[in-house]
Parts: structure tokens; sequence; C-alpha cells
């Protein structure tokens, strides 16, 4: 007769579940088949210090294999890791144009740089060599853009125009490489983020020069009769981007209250054409009050919608957005940068960025001693510390007129004049306004 075997107390995994078990060291140790680039399949492990820790970071390998999602080798190249990385988990995260952008990045630089070591051999002195070398070498070259042309005239001819990357640029391919990195450390591909530990240093910012109060008055008197004056003036008055502007609907105004719903902008993509999305940030979904001048000027504008609306008949095309075309079509960014342009010059001013109008907003409130956190909300920073940074140049200034105030107080004089310094220099304007 034979004896029943007894149950086993250790716990079965199905097959295709892969094993769980504890290593001598005390960590709990997972393996299991995922899928690979190539399409083809590999044994990884994971770590933790728990069974069931470690069992869950399996599981999600897994799952993620299952659904088709290749799992990046860590023996693998930087190439193969960066086209998982913009494939599989870039392109959920960022939106279309960041993602070009990322991608063009990656096509670029990174790949031709980095592109044959491999994920976990790359330290931070190979990023910084490479950082270096991008920093001293002309793209005209290294790209082949003189070979392209009709005429050489850089490298072909034997004169090299030396047309190498800005510090904001470097600063922004160093941003992306981190990015990727950082997602291969949460992975556990790698065990730390190389990129981290290399400097690229702190340029100086370019100086952006934001409108005057006479130069903004002079912009708003000849944008009078303009059929899109409530735009500018909204613009003007809320440092509302170009992006919020336009893809502002009706439905968004509270012409009653006086309120307007921030919740979406207007972008064009390459591959969907204009295209709303949600906002910046989160901290950009935000309601602002109207004042009262923009508020005549936006049930006028909506007025005259209605007038456009009844001229252009069967051929109006209801889009919703507050400021439309005369057909009812949403209007292109680049079309409101033209208009805004001939604007300008219309009115006998320096050509400035339509991005500058938020500057100016926020430069003016200031000045008029407006808190930095009611400018903060209005223009819908994520951090009160960007927008402290970026508009440090008029604190300091009012500071001076502030303490020479105090000052002619003290003396018993009248503080009539303003002490001219390093405040009054324009604006500094970089990667990080935004």
């Amino acid at each position: 007769m034979t004896t029943p075997r007894p149950a086993s107390s250790r716990r079965t995994r199905a097959n295709g579940d892969g094993t769980v078990y504890q290593r001598k060291d005390g960590r709990w140790e997972a393996a299991g088949y995922v899928l690979a680039p190539g399409n083809t399949r590999k044994r990884i492990r994971v770590y933790s210090t728990t069974r069931k820790d470690a069992l869950a970071k399996l599981t999600e390998k897994i799952a993620a294999s299952n659904r088709g999602v290749p799992v990046p080798s860590a023996a693998g190249s930087m190439a193969a890791y960066l086209t998982y990385w913009l494939e599989n988990v870039a392109i959920h995260h960022l939106r279309e144009n960041t993602h070009t952008r990322y991608a063009a990045c990656v096509d670029r630089y990174l790949i031709p740089g980095l592109g044959k070591k491999k994920l976990t051999k790359l330290t931070a002195k190979d990023v910084r060599t490479w950082l270096n070398h991008l920093r001293t070498t002309c793209q005209c070259c290294a790209r082949g853009i003189d070979t392209q042309r009709d005429e050489p005239r850089c490298c072909a001819t034997g004169s090299c125009c030396s047309k190498r990357l800005s510090p904001l640029t470097l600063i922004y391919i160093h941003s992306v490489l981190k990015s990727a990195l950082e997602h291969a450390v949460r992975e556990e591909e790698t065990p730390r983020n190389v990129a981290r530990n290399v400097r690229t240093g702190t340029p100086r910012p370019r100086r952006f020069e934001p409108l005057t109060t006479n130069e903004a008055r002079r912009l708003l008197t000849t944008a009078q009769g303009h059929r899109l004056h409530a735009l500018f003036e909204l613009a003007l008055h809320t440092g509302l981007r170009k992006g919020e502007l336009l893809g502002m609907r009706w439905e968004d105004l509270d012409l009653d209250v006086g309120t307007a719903a921030i919740r979406r902008a207007l972008q064009r993509t390459s591959t969907g054409g204009l295209t709303t999305l949600s906002t910046k940030t989160r901290a950009s979904e935000r309601r602002i009050a109207l004042p009262t001048r923009c508020l005549h000027s936006l049930k006028h504008h909506q007025e005259q919608q209605q007038r456009e609306r009844e001229a252009a008949g069967t051929t109006w095309q209801d889009s919703g957005h507050v400021f439309a075309t005369a057909q009812g079509r949403a209007i292109d960014p680049t079309n409101l940068t033209r208009a805004f342009t001939t604007l300008l010059r219309k009115a006998g001013l320096r050509r400035i960025r339509f991005h500058d109008l938020r500057h100016s907003t926020a430069t003016l409130l200031l000045e008029q001693g407006v808190e930095l956190v009611v400018i903060k909300e209005l223009l819908g920073h994520a951090h009160i510390g960007v927008t402290a940074t970026v508009y440090a140049h008029v604190r300091l200034r009012l500071q001076r007129q502030a303490t020479n105030a105090l000052g002619a107080a003290l003396s018993g004089q009248e503080s009539g004049e303003q002490t001219h310094g390093d405040g009054d220099d324009p604006p500094p304007s970089g990667a990080i306004v935004p």
C-alpha cells in the first residue's frame, strides 16, 4: 500500500508566473521571463527586502510584457534603451510637441554620442566627456549641414564657421538624458543616474524687455478697432499664455460674475494639427478674475462674433472658441504672432515676443505693489519660487525705492528722486521662464 505524500509547505505558482525565493543574504529574489527588444524573451531578476515586494515588482514587469511592452536589457546599449524609453515610456507622459523635441534631441545628440555605451557601464566621466565634446564641436560639420548646402562654406571649404551649441541647448540635452536615466533607475536597470553627477553650469541668461506703462498704453490704443482687440487687452491685463488665450471657450467665461476658467490650451502638433490640450501644469488650471475693462471688451467681442456668424451663414464653422477666425475656426498660433508683430509695427514699438506680454503683466503688477502670491496665482505658476526668481529684478528695484524712501523720511527730506542701478537692468529670460 502506498503511503500518501504529505502536502508541501511551499507555495506553488502557476507556469509562467516566475519564481520567488529568499537569498542567503536575507533579500528576496523573484525571477521570470519577459518580452525583450527584438521580439525575444529574457529572464529577469528583481530584488526586495520582503517577499511581497519582490513578487509585486516581478508581476508588474510580466504584466507589462504581456501587454507587448518590451523590457530593456541592462546589458544592452544606450541606443536601445533610449529608443525603448521614447517609444514606451516618454510618449505616455509628454505632450506631443515635447515628445517630438525629446526625440530630436535623442536622435541628433544622445545616440550619436552615447549610443554605443552599455547602459550599466555608463559613467559620469563618459557623460562629462561627451558634453565637453558637444560644447566645442561645430554643429555645421558634425551633423553634415555644410555638405548638404549647394555652396559649402564651412568645413568643406577648409574654413570652419564654429557654429556651436548654446549653453541653454546643452542644458536641455543634459536634462533629457537625466530624465531617461531616471526611469532606468526606477526600473532597476541601473543602480544610479550618473548624469545627475555632472554639472553643466549656469549660463548667463538672455534678457527680455517687457513693455513699460507708456508702451503698453500705446499698444492698447493702437489695438482699438482691431478684431482681436479683446485678446490683446486680456493678454496684457491677465498675463495669459498664447495657447491659453486661443484655447479659451465661451463656456469658460462668466461675464456676469466677471471670471474666466483656464482649463485648456491650443497648440499645433505635427500629427493632429490644431489641438486643444490640457493646461501646461496642474497649477495652470485656474480661475481668474477679469477686470472691468476686459469685461466690456469681451462683451463687445461677443457681439462682433455674432455679426460675423450671421455674415458667414452656412459657411460658419463653430469651434466654440472665444477668439476665432471670421469663419469661426480656431486661430493658428502662428497667425496670431503675425498679427501681433504687425500691431507692434503700427504702434511704433520695438519688436518683442507675444510671450513678453506675460512678462510685462507681471512686471507692471509688481511695480504697482501687488503681492507676489497674487501674481503667482494669476500667472498659474506651480511654485511661488518660480515667480520670485523670474521677476527678481523688479523686486530689487522696489527694494531700492523703499529704502530710499525710508532714508529720505529719516533725514526729513522728500523722496522724489529714484536711484537707478543694477535693479533697472533689463530682466533676464532663460530656460526657467514659464
